[in-house]
This record gives structure tokens, C-alpha cells and sequence, in this order.
């Protein structure tokens, strides 16, 4: 079992920036990507960026060149900074962790923190 905490969502002008916080504690040694992902008002929740126990990362086409995904501590804490915000980045934010098992992949989620970008 994984937790996720999350924190530093808020409100921001458009051109602004925020940090976005992930703890994870649990099993994190079976930890094997973390990421993050959003979720709009009547929007489907979508990938912002990932990040693997390499340290190798994925970003969203909307994140490409705003957003720095980043990790600390080993695996348990992992970052989303985000410049350059738009009103269309606002959305819950949620992190997300996934653990391989014995051949299974578990997939763990944060409570969510909401961003919210005014124009």
C-alpha cells in the first residue's frame, strides 16, 4: 500500500507559478512511477507529467515547456512545478503512484489539491 499527500495547489493570476507537493509513504521502495494528473470540471482526468524510478520523464503536450516534474528522497516525495500558468491549467490536481508486485501493477491516487489559474 501506497499513500499519497499532496499540497500547494491555490489560486494564481494567469502568468504566474505554483509548486505542487506529493509525499508518498507506505511501500515506496516497490514504487516504480509517479506522476500527475488533473482533472477539469466535466473533463475527463488526463496525464500532466510522470516520472520513473530512473528519473526519466513524460510530460502532456500542454506541460511540455511550463511544467518541471522533479523527485527528492529516493522515491517518497515528488514535485510539479508549474510556470506560466493559464486559465485552462485549472483543474484538481492528483498524484499518482504505481507499484509492481509479482507480476501485478497497483496504481495508488492523492486526494487531489486544486489549482485554480483566474485570467
Amino acid at each position: 500500500q501506497v499513500q499519497l499527500v499532496e499540497s500547494g495547489g491555490g489560486l494564481v493570476q494567469a502568468g504566474g507559478s505554483l509548486r505542487l507537493s506529493c509525499a508518498a509513504s507506505g511501500s515506496i521502495s516497490s514504487i516504480n512511477i509517479m506522476g500527475w494528473y488533473r482533472q477539469a470540471p466535466g473533463e475527463q482526468r488526463e496525464l500532466v507529467a510522470t516520472i520513473d524510478s530512473s528519473g526519466a520523464t513524460n510530460y502532456a503536450d500542454s506541460a511540455k515547456g511550463r511544467f518541471t516534474i522533479n523527485r527528492a528522497n529516493a522515491k517518497n516525495t515528488v514535485y510539479l512545478q508549474m510556470k506560466s500558468l493559464k486559465p485552462e491549467d485549472t483543474a484538481v490536481y492528483y498524484c499518482h503512484s504505481q507499484t509492481h508486485y509479482i507480476g501485478t501493477y497497483y496504481n495508488y491516487w492523492g486526494q487531489g489539491t486544486q489549482v485554480t489559474v483566474s485570467s
